[in-house]
């Protein structure tokens, strides 16, 4: 039975991931995620799917990420009618995220026509909305881990779910298609892969050979030094001593799930221990409060989970779920801590915090996890000293600090380590989830270690198409259609460096010495305009 896969997504890009698997009886989905990053990347997720959404029988998930599951919505929106597979947590997970990503998008587009309606430009629609996403979850089936099931929507495939190692949840899936003539065509998706040094989750796990298999390359090129749990607990200890100011705030984005709660966690032990200074701790996130309920009912599934539910339950977190009391938390006097999503600041209520903080000197940012490409947050870990948030130019006076202790990804041994282990993998390697630099160097770590040979590692592009024989290498097949600009998509766009440039002229303007200085370069940028 020949088998093709596309990549509909996280192609050169550590956002997005969905790959559809096509069969001569069936077609399915493994992962449906949402765009994230620059606003070109971002665009794609306006644009209808590659597919007919009413012809896909099926979606196994990985993981409750939004770059995983983000786009779920729409595909029912736009005419899915299968299921959708995924661990019980996972479930859980996603009908509390789901909606909250589809109300974020009500807000922030909310806010986008309201500057279009100035500008006098036509409104937009968001990509879905809080009640696409409630009726999207009516589609989740929960499965169990570790063992096969075959589904009636997928004749001649069967599937099995593996612990992952990510999130709470997550797993890697093992797809089996049968074949007439003999052993079936075994693939693997390794959805995101927890590291070593995880502290909620045992290490990752899978089967071994496989005939194809895809990794994520999110830290393909990075050695992480394996930190334990008290080293990386006194690391963040001393960051929020160095944070500590009368008159400051110290501002932690943070993913909502997982992230967030594994920092409140250690926080609040510090301070009950006495390591750290006690002081309100903001929670200013509805996804992470929802998210942390969930956290509290598999808190067995977790390791140390009784701890975890102690911390979490603890006076020392003030929860601020509404509007009104995330805009009260400005009113706070002393030095306190807010947490607020996003991870990457490129969204939710951490910006109007940024907005309030980030030129103070007294202030902190703690950045704690993977910031993609031209995101606020990536901006913040690089240095820039002018960001702009809502089109409002903000000069960057704050502490910029990172912790890169509370990743939920492998690094590049750990990846290298993992595919090694399920080996031999007789056909493709496919490197997907990462951006070019990392999938380069995973590509050469993999092949230098033997693991695969030079011919067998592929990174697609944007809506590649490939036939993936039994125990035989992938064969690139024709695409007749593809969507914009796939191969620049993941990196800074027009819109970085605009925002560039008007910070720059706002700073030269600002800078000049006098008001014919001022003249003088003001009109040769009108010149220069009057000239294109």
């Amino acid at each position: 039975m020949p088998v093709t896969v596309r990549a509909c997504g996280a192609a050169r890009t550590v956002t997005g991931l969905s790959l559809l698997f096509e069969t001569p009886r069936t077609r399915f989905l493994v992962d449906c995620g949402m765009f994230q990053g620059p606003k070109t990347l971002k665009a794609l997720n306006w644009e209808p799917f590659p597919y007919d959404p009413r012809s896909i029988a099926a979606v196994l998930l990985t993981h409750a990420h939004i770059d995983h599951s983000g786009l779920l919505p729409k595909l029912v929106k736009d005419g899915f009618r299968g299921h959708i597979h995924a661990t019980a947590s996972t479930v859980d997970l996603c009908s509390v995220m789901l909606p909250d990503s589809g109300h974020v998008q009500e807000m922030e587009v909310d806010h986008l026509n309201r500057r279009n309606r100035r500008r006098g430009r036509a409104p937009v629609e968001p990509i879905y909305t809080a009640a696409d996403a409630g009726a999207a979850i009516q589609s989740f089936r929960p499965v169990p881990m570790d063992r096969w099931i075959a589904l009636d929507a997928l004749p001649g495939v069967r599937a099995r779910w593996w612990n992952a190692g990510h999130m709470l949840g997550s797993a890697s899936i093992e797809l089996e298609f049968a074949e007439e003539d003999g052993a079936p065509t075994r693939i693997l998706v390794s959805g995101d892969l927890g590291p070593d040094c995880t502290v909620f989750h045992h290490d990752p796990e899978g089967p071994q050979g496989v005939d194809h298999v895809f990794c994520e390359s999110t830290y393909g090129d990075e050695d992480k030094p394996c930190v334990g749990h008290e080293e990386r607990r006194a690391r963040l200890e001393a960051f929020v001593k160095d944070a500590v100011h009368p008159d400051g705030a110290l501002l932690i984005p943070a993913f909502a799930v997982e992230r967030t709660q594994e920092i409140c966690w250690d926080l609040v032990t510090l301070m009950q221990s006495g390591r750290i200074p006690q002081a309100p701790i903001f929670v200013d996130s509805p996804l992470a409060i929802r998210a942390t309920e969930i956290f509290l009912d598999h808190a067995a599934e977790l390791d140390h989970g009784t701890d975890v539910r102690r911390a979490l339950r603890s006076p020392l977190l003030h929860q601020t779920e509404t509007g009104e009391q995330s805009r009260q938390i400005a009113t706070v006097e002393g030095f306190h801590i807010i947490i607020a999503g996003s991870g990457m600041c490129d969204a939710g209520r951490i910006r109007h915090h940024l907005k309030r903080w980030l030129w103070a000197p007294e202030a902190t940012v703690l950045l704690t996890g993977y910031q993609a490409e031209g995101t606020l947050g990536r901006l913040l870990q690089e240095g820039k000293r002018e960001v702009r948030i809502q089109g409002e130019p903000i000069h960057v006076a704050a502490q910029i600090r990172q912790i890169r202790d509370y990743s939920g990804h492998a690094d590049a041994v750990e990846l290298a380590a993992w595919l090694r282990a399920r080996g031999p993998v007789a056909g493709g390697v496919f490197l997907v989830h990462g951006e070019e630099p990392a999938m380069q160097a995973l590509a050469q770590r993999v092949v230098s270690e033997g693991i695969a040979r030079e011919d067998q590692v592929i990174m697609p592009v944007l809506d590649d198409r490939y036939l993936l024989p039994r125990g035989g290498a992938p064969v690139r097949q024709e695409v007749t259609r593809r969507r914009s600009d796939p191969a620049s998509a993941g990196h800074p766009d027009w819109h970085n460096a605009r925002a560039a440039l008007l910070l720059g002229i706002d700073e030269a303007i600002e800078k000049a010495p006098d008001a014919a200085a001022r003249d003088r370069l003001m009109g040769a940028l009108r010149r220069a305009l009057d000239a294109a």
